[in-house]
């Protein structure tokens, strides 16, 4: 199986451009964010105690969560079964997601899933650490980034087209927060794997990110 991963940021435009790779590629798209974002709608659900780390591991243990990604049609994600696509993006969800992804064991379960889709189909993946812990011998790694102010602009775009207004200087303070903790976090950082691509976003639409990926692989 191929694997390609592409890590980064928030708002570098990962996801955009993993889908529409792996659609030319005829790839499976594996959106490891999403995966974690649907464990922490779950907790929140349950109200279960986000610092307590024990009560995390045993809600992953009891969880099941899939990724449906036929041709062209939106990414599904499964919650026990429930599409809880729209649900995972909304504010309260991403300022909480942190909370699983640094928890160790909820990481090891995680990852773990994630290598069994991998193991199955050729996929292109996008998170924070797919090229160094997840996929550490993918067939390409690539990191995108983009300016700060660029992947503000950017988030702020996809939340007023899912209908959900904030504003500018309290997203900039949200996605400083994130950074810090992404790249701070004990277990799974974000940073770039030595043997990664870096792709600068910035001055790029989608398809030239994806065109400039294409070019190394092909």
């Amino acid at each position: 199986m191929k694997i390609i991963t592409i890590d980064g940021p928030a708002g570098a435009g990962k996801s955009t451009v993993a889908k529409e790779l792996a659609r030319r590629l005829n790839f499976s798209f594996l959106d490891t964010g999403a995966m974690y974002r649907a464990l922490t709608l779950k907790a929140l659900r349950e109200e279960v105690n986000l610092e307590d780390e024990s009560a995390l591991v045993a809600l992953a243990r009891r969880t099941s969560i899939d990724l449906l990604n036929e041709g062209s049609k939106p990414l599904q994600v499964l919650l026990d079964g429930q599409d809880v696509s729209v649900e995972i993006r909304s504010p309260e969800v991403t300022n909480k997601t942190f909370y699983i992804a640094r928890t160790p064991e909820v990481r090891n379960i995680m990852v773990q899933w994630q290598r069994d889709i991998g193991a199955r189909r050729n996929v292109v993946v996008e998170g924070r650490d797919t090229g160094t812990v997840v996929f550490p011998n993918a067939s390409y790694k690539f990191y995108l980034d983009a300016d700060f102010e660029e992947r503000t602009r950017r988030r702020l775009k996809e939340l007023a087209e899912q209908g959900k207004m904030i504003e500018a200087e309290e997203l900039k303070r949200d996605l400083e927060q994130r950074d810090q903790k992404d790249m701070t976090r004990s277990v799974g950082p974000l940073k770039k794997a030595e043997d990664a691509i870096f792709i600068d976003s910035t001055n790029m639409t989608v398809d030239q990110s994806v065109d400039k990926i294409l070019e190394y692989i092909q």
